[in-house]
């Protein structure tokens, strides 16, 4: 008797990925016609194309915040200082949170020596050409045990000068001013609770609310057409004298 032939396999029919492939392409190409006739959310954008990036070829260009993400945490890990700087992506852009600890002296805004390097490392970062048009927001916060000294009345003004200090110390460092934004949240928002059900302290807890954080994404479109308007003029002016 004759051996029956052996059951070819049935070859997967995958001709649904080009019509999706052609959807996604279409999408991508609307969002960027919308860029034209809107100011439009650049970091929103920034992520939506990374990702519909991922989805169709997985090796799209990474977005600029996350390049800028690379930078930073290189340079935090060259200084073994990844217990004082922490790094994080969101949907926004960059949030890197300074220890208030570990940057200044108890109950002063006055930075520490350790902390000096660290800024000037995150300003060459900051600086490079292709994060120059990257707004930078310098947040304030404390722990909830009062302050009251004649320089600082409460955590209102303490975590506002130390929010004001980590600016003008980049700003210093020569990147511009216009970029930056300051706030002040005292001791009202904790990253982690003060106290315990019991009202007892907990030091540990209290320490880590003390902190600095920058929050760093891309400028509007209108915002980044001021950046390179103020770059031309800075080139021009170099190149005349």
């Amino acid at each position: 008797m004759a051996k029956k032939p052996p059951e070819c396999e049935e070859v997967a029919d995958e001709s649904w990925m080009a019509t999706f492939a052609d959807a996604i392409t279409l999408l991508m190409a609307f969002f960027v016609m919308l860029l034209t006739f809107a100011d439009y959310d650049i970091p929103a954008f920034d992520e939506a194309a990374e990702a519909i990036a991922e989805r169709i070829g997985g090796d799209g260009p990474p977005s600029p915040a996350k390049m800028l993400k690379e930078e930073v945490q290189m340079m935090v890990d060259e200084m073994d200082a990844d217990g004082d700087v922490t790094v994080v992506k969101d949907a926004r852009g960059l949030m890197i949170e300074l220890s208030g600890g570990a940057f200044f002296n108890p109950g002063t805004a006055t930075l520490r020596d350790r902390a000096t390097p660290i800024l000037k490392g995150m300003t060459e970062s900051l600086n490079l050409p292709e994060y120059r048009c990257f707004n930078i927001k310098v947040e304030g916060h404390t722990d909830d045990i009062p302050i009251k000294t004649e320089r600082f009345p409460s955590n209102w003004e303490l975590s506002a000068a130390r929010s004001s200090r980590v600016a003008r110390f980049l700003i210093d460092e020569k990147l511009k001013d216009y970029r930056f934004k300051t706030i002040a949240f005292a001791d009202t928002r904790p990253k982690v609770p003060n106290r315990d059900e019991s009202g007892a302290p907990i030091k540990e807890n209290q320490a880590k609310n003390q902190r600095i954080q920058m929050r760093v994404e891309r400028m509007s479109l209108k915002e980044q057409a001021r950046c390179n308007e103020s770059d031309n003029l800075k080139d021009m002016l170099k190149n005349m004298g």
